[in-house]
């Protein structure tokens, strides 16, 4: 069990996603793979990489068929899988964190995490079963900011919410028919949850917290998860001075 834990290996592709891995050492990285020419940011990831981690210059079709995608910016690295939090948050040392209910696409989620990495916000749970990985596509998303966040797996968004309520979180839910975002105080020890891109947070959870709600010129559409979940990072952050 333990030598397959150590062979386990995932992909993390683009420049910002490389760099960060390496400046937070948080994962071991055993092959970092560039364009031959090499792009201009290698000589910045090169100051950045091991000495002993090796470096294999290929073609861009190659380095594509690796990184599983041409959006790599010439880079690509073999790493661990990333490591999640073990123990759940708690008030005390975490008094800033996100709930995600069931965000599907990894754009979305890594956009959200790069929100909460600037809005300086302490950690993010996950949960659900549909929920997007955290894979090289949520890493290039999030500009490669999820190397430095403390990030825990719940099995349900209720069980999560019921957890946090119970050790003083207070839950703040970014849905429709709630109290005007730019009213709302945000009171610290806080947990701001986002709910699923169609279907929302869940009925039962918006019974658990404060539904905050944010104004738009007209009802025919809502805003973007990701965005949403930046607009109230942004507003929790500002009137607790976290930023």
């Amino acid at each position: 069990m333990k030598r397959k834990e150590q062979t386990e290996q995932t992909v993390v592709f683009g420049i910002h996603p490389i760099l960060e891995l390496l400046r937070a050492k948080r994962r071991h990285l055993s092959r970092l793979y560039t364009t031959d020419p090499a792009p201009r940011a290698f000589e910045q990831i090169k100051r950045l990489i091991p000495a002993h981690i090796p470096v294999s210059f290929i073609s861009h079709d190659a380095l594509s068929k690796i990184a599983g995608t041409e959006e790599h910016q010439g880079f690509a690295g073999l790493t661990t899988p990333f490591s999640f939090r073990k123990k759940p948050f708690t008030p005390d040392k975490t008094p800033f964190i996100v709930l995600i209910d069931s965000v599907q696409d990894t754009r979305n989620l890594g956009g959200i995490i790069r929100s909460v990495y600037c809005t300086g916000a302490n950690g993010l749970v996950l949960a659900g079963r549909q929920s997007a990985p955290i894979n090289g596509s949520t890493c290039k998303a999030s500009a490669g900011l999820l190397e430095h966040l403390e990030i825990y797996q719940a099995p349900t968004a209720f069980h999560a919410a019921l957890e946090l309520k119970k050790s003083g979180y207070s839950l703040y839910m970014g849905a429709l028919n709630g109290k005007k975002a730019t009213d709302v105080d945000f009171k610290p020890p806080l947990c701001i949850v986002i709910g699923n891109e169609s279907t929302g947070i869940a009925p039962e959870l918006l019974r658990m917290g404060t539904v905050v709600t944010l104004e738009q010129k007209t009802p025919d559409i809502s805003y973007n998860a990701s965005v949403a979940a930046g607009i109230l990072l942004f507003l929790a952050a500002t009137k607790n001075r976290f930023i």
